[in-house]
């Protein structure tokens, strides 16, 4: 056996490989992670899920008293004004501390941070800023960044044409705020920023907001946020940008062609996707191609083709999410160790952290229908109790099953603790579960969750508040 310095050695120290490289060292192997970000935990929580929540979370709480939610509740406030600067500064405090976590964490598990950007010379060795470093196995999970839109440059610096990074720390609230894509991201921002009190319209490139969701979740969604205050230019394309001083202007045609109009914002968000990191990674060094879509792909262990190099995360074929990065790290960490790391790809959840959320896990109704016969369960959040009692009217929960085995083959929800909820529907999934599995399973009143269960029972057609 060649003698290397590392059994394991993860580029990438992302929720994927910071992960990884954690399980690899529980499991009694000697680990090193290469990252060349000045503090761990890739996008995430440096400029991605962690600091986007944090100013969810306080927008969300400068609207309830802003607005005269909390008067309704009987609490009353002065006059409410916005410190951003402190709002932002909370946010960075949050990032502070998950990325110090990280960083407590790789050295109690004896994981040697490798400070630098890693180059394969071939399938056993990598660069890390100059100097040689040899691992028995290699684990690829660069992560993903921001998709660039032909025709619209960002420039975080300048603060009027940004992406995602730069959306998350303007130091003002826009007059106008545009976003480009009507996904995940530039809903959440563009969330943040509406409710800060900037106008915010959405053009987005399909005919329904967030790509891949349950049709019904899309035609909701259209409807909330326009009684949100969101503009909403569907079926619209971005056709290119000029800033003249602090005013963008953006060129706009319809989808499917016509006539071009135009369109001025003080801000314009480019949200339009993200592509997987591989630039950099000296893949021709040891003859790893990338698929049409710029991924590594790999077998179900997460192997490549080549001997002892491994892969996941956002770099690899699937939804570019957190969690899913995360239990791919465990499972490579285990295929490694010679034991058996398993991650059931069809059951992965997905949310929008906006208010109201959106959630989902398995399939669409749409994509079950293609399969075969099914049944729906479906239940509105206004009939359940700790809702109404919330004044939180808006939303559902629809369960899927299918019509001969009663199976769950998808639930979805829109409900303001809608990402909580859906692990519960995981869960069931992952055990196989039936919508009488979870119709006769007692949930805690009153709760939010029991719009599942009623949802279960509206798949034989029984629910009782409705």
């Amino acid at each position: 056996m060649a003698d290397y310095n590392y059994d394991v050695l993860v580029i990438g120290a992302g929720p994927g490989g910071y992960v990884a490289a954690i399980r690899a060292a529980q499991l009694g192997m000697k680990v090193a992670c290469a990252e060349g970000r000045a503090t761990l935990g890739g996008t995430c929580l440096n400029v991605g899920c962690i600091p986007s929540k944090a100013l969810l979370h306080g927008s969300e709480l400068f609207e309830e008293a802003h607005d005269g939610t909390l008067a309704k509740f009987g609490v009353k406030t002065g006059p409410v004004e916005l410190d951003l600067g402190v709002m932002q500064g909370e946010k960075i405090s949050a990032v502070k501390e998950l990325t110090g976590g990280i960083e407590y964490l790789f050295k109690k598990n004896k994981v040697d941070w490798l400070k630098g950007y890693a180059t394969f010379k071939d399938a056993h060795s990598v660069d890390v800023a100059g100097q040689t470093v040899t691992a028995k196995h290699i684990v690829i999970a660069t992560g993903s960044s921001v998709m660039p839109l032909p025709g619209v440059a960002v420039d975080n610096d300048a603060g009027i044409i940004v992406d995602s990074t730069g959306a998350l720390a303007l130091d003002r609230v826009p007059s106008h705020m545009v976003v480009i894509g009507g996904g995940v991201i530039g809903l959440e921002l563009g969330s943040v920023w509406r409710r800060l009190g900037a106008k915010v319209t959405v053009v987005e490139y399909l005919d329904q907001l967030l790509p891949g969701m349950d049709g019904e979740v899309r035609k909701d969604a259209a409807k909330i946020f326009k009684k949100q205050g969101m503009t909403l230019k569907l079926s619209t394309k971005v056709t290119g940008a000029s800033v003249v001083g602090k005013t963008a202007t953006l060129t706009l045609e319809p989808a499917a062609g016509g006539p071009a109009e135009t369109l001025e914002a003080d801000c314009v968000l480019v949200a339009i996707g993200r592509r997987p990191n591989t630039d950099g990674l000296g893949l021709a060094n040891i003859g790893l191609e990338l698929n049409a879509r710029g991924q590594v792909e790999t077998d179900h262990d997460f192997r490549t083709k080549i001997d002892g190099v491994w892969a996941i995360g956002d770099v690899v074929p699937g939804p570019m999410l957190a969690h899913k990065a995360e239990d791919e790290g465990i499972a490579v960490a285990e295929n490694i160790a010679g034991l058996t790391g398993i991650v059931n790809h069809d059951v992965i959840p997905g949310v929008v952290y906006t208010t109201p959320e959106f959630a989902g896990v398995g399939l669409t109704e749409e994509a079950a229908k293609a399969r075969g016969a099914i049944k729906v369960g479906k239940f509105p959040m206004l009939a359940n109790s700790r809702a109404k009692t919330n004044r939180e009217p808006d939303g559902f929960v629809k369960i899927i099953a299918d019509a001969a085995t009663d199976r769950v083959l998808g639930v979805w929800a829109i409900a303001t603790v809608a990402g909580t909820m859906i692990a519960e529907a995981a869960l069931a999934m992952e055990f196989g579960a039936t919508s009488e599995d979870i119709a006769y399973t007692c949930h805690a009143h009153p709760t939010h969750s029991e719009a599942i269960k009623e949802a279960a029972m509206a798949v034989t057609g029984k629910p009782i508040h409705i």
